[in-house]
């Protein structure tokens, strides 16, 4: 195998493999990325055996052929060449070598046989559809900060992607929780999605998946079946396992009696929110609640650290309350209105509070307070 690559594109690529990669395996060609040169096309595959990636960058192929080497020293070797560099990548296989030349730099690799490196086998979809970019990232990004890092509830460990009915009809919805809080995002049912079964994308997926979505223009080709969903551009392609398991009814804990309304500017609470908590101890990191007419008083007692408060202007006119939440919780979800406003929707200071941007029912939030 004989080829040259641009350095930016062999960078891309490489990068992308190699955060795929497991730091700490125990199979030493899990730990390579499998690099494939036919006609005018190099793709780099890695997998984690969960998770499969493959980058397809535009080559000069003088030689066709396929090895596999370190992803993490091809990576760091790419991201220490010059800018605008051209790489020359010749492997000899009779000696286990791949060179990486560039410019005044030569590197030598030792190789793996590319039959031992595992390709993940092939799957029938049973849904097959294409979303823009920005519709998958919002998905995503609104809910992934909801997911459980709980080993022992696993299927709590993803966010759960399913067709369901929303409040104008079927939309494709994101939910992730780890039984404190709960984000549930709709989005537009795309055509052909209608038929795909409910799958729980694992958070290293998500993780993975959200550096295909950074080109607004871009339509992500997404293909779901029971046990696997994929993603796909023109230039790579992302391949996983789902979690096998069965998530939650989560409908059973969004409350619809919530009636005391409060609206507050999401920017300034969520600032207010993470000044009072700089004192409060780190365990629990409890902020109080006292809400009184168009009034809110924030407050934290640390008796080890010391104590804060401030006062914000909010628009509120049901009967006072007084309630805690952990503020890690409130920042994560505050921070997530793209509106200027926040509406909160409590019952009483020992159920769950509601959360939305503004009017907006697509994109909602629960949060169990705790005792303060």
């Amino acid at each position: 195998m004989k080829l040259s690559i641009e350095r930016a594109a062999l960078l891309r690529a490489v990068s992308q493999a190699q955060s795929v990669v497991e730091r700490r395996n125990t199979i030493p060609i899990l730990a390579n990325v499998l690099i494939e040169a036919e006609g005018d096309t190099a793709s780099f595959r890695a997998t984690d055996l969960d998770i499969e990636v493959v980058d397809r960058i535009p080559a000069k192929v003088e030689r066709a052929g396929a090895t596999t080497v370190s992803a993490v020293t091809l990576h760091e070797i790419a991201r220490k060449l010059p800018d605008g560099a051209l790489v020359n990548i010749t492997e000899d296989s009779a000696a286990g070598r791949l060179t990486v030349e560039a410019g005044r730099s030569k590197f030598q690799l030792a190789t793996l046989p590319r039959e031992d490196f595992p390709v993940m086998t092939a799957t029938e979809y049973s849904a097959n559809f294409s979303a823009p970019a920005p519709l998958l990232r919002r998905l995503f990004d609104k809910s992934k900060f909801a997911i459980s890092t709980e080993e022992t509830r696993y299927y709590l460990n993803g966010v759960y992607l399913h067709v369901a009915e929303g409040e104008t009809g079927p939309v494709l919805r994101a939910v992730a929780t780890d039984g404190h809080r709960l984000a549930r995002i709709d989005a537009p049912l795309p055509d052909g999605a209608a038929g795909m079964p409910g799958v729980i994308v694992p958070r290293k997926t998500v993780g993975e998946m959200r550096k295909l979505l950074e080109d607004d223009e871009a339509e992500i080709a997404v293909s779901v079946s029971e046990t696997k969903i994929r993603f796909a551009t023109p230039e790579i392609t992302l391949t996983s396992k789902v979690i096998d398991g069965t998530f939650p009814d989560y409908s059973r804990v969004i409350p619809s009696g919530n009636n005391r309304r409060m609206e507050v500017d999401a920017s300034d609470f969520a600032k207010a929110v993470d000044r009072v908590a700089t004192v409060s101890s780190e365990r629990s990191r409890a902020v109080k609640m006292q809400l009184d007419e168009d009034r809110l008083i924030l407050s934290v007692n640390a008796p080890d650290a010391g104590a804060a408060e401030e006062e914000l202007a909010v628009a509120y006119g049901d009967e006072k309350l007084e309630i805690g939440f952990n503020a890690k919780y409130l920042l994560e979800i505050a921070s997530q209105v793209d509106r200027e406003n926040a509406v909160f929707m409590f019952a009483s200071s020992a159920e769950p509070t509601l959360m939305r941007e503004g009017d907006d029912l697509s994109a909602i939030y629960v949060v169990m307070p705790m005792r303060v």
